[in-house]
Order: structure tokens, then C-alpha cells, then sequence
């Protein structure tokens, strides 16, 4: 019985001091990154992301692989903080998650503004189409490439000489933004004529929101991002300005996400009950998350433009107001993001987004990968932005009248 206890206690003690390793290396590398030992600190950077991931990854690829075979792989053949980068992005990608991605310290900055609603930049919203072509799609009033006579529907071919067409439109942003004060060039096909637009970079403040009446005492708020802090705010303050209208149109065209409580915030203005997401998070654990009703009731008619373009927050947003029969969609199918990243700060100056949870409109559609599809179908072509029309809001006018 002696022999057996203390085998039992030996397992527990064998077993406690595996799983604890991992925590005990982090320290160590830490103490000795904090000393400025440049291979501890790219041990320290790999050690934290790969724990982070562990234990908050939501993707189904990390339950079917042994994830401790990545830590064993290259924690002892890490010498400088640029390997670190590639043994994180060459572990993430076995995620099979584009969602899950590691980010530089430039990378990190870049969406720390974007947050805080401040960017460095010419203040043009772009869009990618199937071909490759890199269109304008809006151009920021105030901004640099507004005083530089940039429009809508222009055609960026090349920036600083780089061909564009065909590349990411990440990629493609990354090149146009830059430090205030410094210039880029842009060789733009407008109307099947050449121009060079040498444009100086300024510090843009985004708006996420902007507010126009429309004829026939229609409201219309276009809401871009939900990703700044300042969204739900004006949102608000354009619901305020709305309060005398008639109906209201709500423009999430082009709106990529952002950040979840924006989301459920500017649900919680328009609806009175209901649910507005479910939530599914690691470990089989659901949150589902009510309406909980704030400011004045809004009795009004609504309408909300949708495109390919509108992702994530913006299916939750959209989906809520469907589901709920609060709203109909005009527009194009979304883009059909249905999971939820959290951002975690690493060593560094650097982060991991890590998806950690999919979630459901209030009627249980699984939006990952499928989108949703509006009410009523309409089309915007490249050619619709030329001539400065636009059918969907104009279907959207004609249902409201």
C-alpha cells in the first residue's frame, strides 16, 4: 500500500512538473531577454505565443495535431527575434487559420492606431476585384488624396513604380501608407487616361460613421469600421441626428469588422428584444448574448446595404437585424467571416490574433464561409461607380418609399 501511494504521488509530481515546463522555460528566457540575451528573447516571443495559442485557439486543426511538437521543434534553434517570426508564422499556418496570425511590431502599431482611430496615410478606401484590379472606393473628405483630386472608381496601377494589380489588398495598403510627410506616388487609370498623383502622407483620423439626410426624410448613416474605439459614439450621435426621419438606411458596404462590442452595442440602439449572437467558445462553452436595450426606442423602418465586402462585426450586426425582423438587407451576399479573434499582446512589441470562438446569428445560421444573403439582391458593378451610381442604395430608397 506504502509502494503504491507514493507511486501515485511520484505520477502526480511527474505530471504536474510536465505540463508546468513550459512556464518555467518562460521565466528563465525572460530573465535573461531582460539582460539582453538576443537568443532568449527570441525563445521568450516563440515560448509566449505558443502557450497563448494553446490555451485560447478555438480552431479545430489545434485539437487534431500534437501542438507540444512545435515547442520541441524549434524553441532550441531560435538565435535572433527574426527567427522568431518565422518559426511563429510557420507554426500558425499549420493552423490552416487565416484569421490566427502573428504580428511584427510595425504590424502591431498599424492596428493599434487603427483602433484608436488614427492612421498615417492618403485617406482612400480600397477594394480588390476578382481580376486583380485595385479600385477606389472611397475617398476620405479632408484627406491628401482628396486634395489631390483622387475619386472614386479610379484604377490604382502602380504605387512608387510596384505594379499593383494582383496583389494582396493588404499588401496594397501597406504600400500606400507611410509616415506623415513622406510621398507616394500613384499611376491611376481614370477613364482610360494615365494620371500621376504624387501624394504626401498625413496623419488621417478615421470616422467610422457618417450621416446624411436623403430625399423623402430618409436617414442614412454609412458605418465603415468597427474596428475604432469611437463607433459606437457616433453611431449614436448620428441616431440622434436620425431621430426625425422616416426610415433609415444603414450602410455597412465595405465594412470589414472590427471589434465585437461595437457590434452588440449598436444592435442594442436598434433593437427592443431578442437575441443578438451566439457565441461558441473552447470547450464546448456557448454564450449567448441578449439584447439589452439602450436610448430612445427606434420605431422606424430600416434597411441595411450589404456587400461581399462586409465581414465579421458587420454579419453580426446585419444578422441580428434580420434574424430579428428588424431590418431588410439590400445589397450582395457577405463575405462570411464567423469567427472572433482576440488580440494578444506578445513580447517584443508584438501580438497574435487568435481566433478563439465562432458565433451564430440569433436563428443559429453558421456565417463562416456561407455569409448571408439579403432579402432583396442587387448588383454594383465597376461601371455603376464610373457613372456615380449606386442601385443598391437606390433599392433601398424605392422599399422605404
Amino acid at each position: 500500500m506504502k509502494k503504491l501511494l507514493l507511486l501515485i504521488l511520484f505520477s502526480v509530481f511527474a505530471l504536474t512538473s510536465c505540463v508546468g515546463a513550459e512556464y518555467g522555460d518562460l521565466r528563465k528566457f525572460r530573465r535573461e531577454c531582460n539582460r539582453g540575451v538576443e537568443a532568449s528573447c527570441a525563445k521568450y516571443l516563440f515560448t509566449e505565443a505558443w502557450i497563448d495559442v494553446r490555451d485560447e485557439s478555438f480552431t479545430t486543426n489545434l485539437e487534431q495535431q500534437d501542438w507540444g511538437y512545435w515547442r520541441t521543434r524549434y524553441t532550441d534553434n531560435l538565435e535572433t527575434r527574426e527567427d522568431a517570426y518565422i518559426a511563429i508564422d510557420t507554426m500558425l499556418s499549420s493552423l490552416n487559420d487565416p484569421f490566427t496570425r502573428f504580428l511584427t511590431p510595425e504590424e502591431t502599431a498599424d492596428q493599434n492606431r487603427s483602433i484608436a482611430a488614427q492612421l498615417s496615410g492618403i485617406g482612400v478606401v480600397i477594394s480588390a476585384s476578382d481580376n486583380g484590379k485595385i479600385t477606389v472606393e472611397e475617398v476620405i473628405e479632408g484627406s491628401p488624396a482628396f486634395a489631390n483630386g483622387m475619386k472614386v472608381g479610379d484604377i490604382i496601377l502602380k504605387i512608387n513604380g510596384n505594379p499593383a494589380s494582383g496583389l494582396d489588398i493588404k499588401k496594397v495598403a501597406d504600400m500606400i501608407r507611410g509616415e506623415k510627410g513622406t510621398t507616394v506616388e500613384l499611376l491611376v487609370l481614370r477613364d482610360k487616361g494615365m494620371l500621376t498623383k504624387k501624394i504626401v502622407r498625413d496623419n488621417i483620423k478615421i470616422k467610422a460613421v457618417k450621416f446624411k439626410m436623403l430625399e423623402d426624410n430618409i436617414a442614412y448613416i454609412k458605418l465603415s469600421t468597427f474596428l475604432s474605439q469611437t463607433a459606437g459614439a457616433e453611431f449614436t450621435e448620428a441616431l440622434e441626428k436620425s431621430a426625425d426621419a422616416k426610415a433609415l438606411i444603414i450602410d455597412l458596404r465595405g465594412n470589414t469588422g472590427g471589434l465585437l462590442q461595437n457590434a452588440t452595442y449598436i444592435a442594442n440602439l436598434l433593437l427592443d428584444e431578442g437575441k443578438i449572437v451566439s457565441v461558441h467558445k473552447k470547450g464546448n462553452k456557448t454564450e449567448t448574448i441578449n439584447v439589452e436595450h439602450i436610448g430612445d426606442k427606434i420605431e422606424m423602418p430600416i434597411i441595411v446595404l450589404t456587400n461581399g465586402y462586409s465581414a465579421s462585426a458587420g454579419e453580426i450586426l446585419a444578422g441580428a437585424l434580420q434574424d430579428n425582423g428588424r431590418a431588410k438587407l439590400v445589397g450582395e451576399k457577405t463575405y462570411g467571416k464567423g469567427v472572433i479573434q482576440r488580440i494578444m499582446p506578445l513580447p517584443l512589441d508584438t501580438a497574435v490574433n487568435v481566433t478563439i470562438a465562432k458565433y451564430l446569428t440569433p436563428n443559429g445560421h453558421d456565417i463562416h464561409k456561407n455569409g448571408i444573403k439579403p432579402d432583396y439582391e442587387v448588383k454594383l458593378t465597376y461601371a455603376d461607380l464610373k457613372a456615380g451610381k449606386d442601385p443598391q442604395l437606390d433599392k433601398a430608397i424605392e422599399l422605404l418609399k
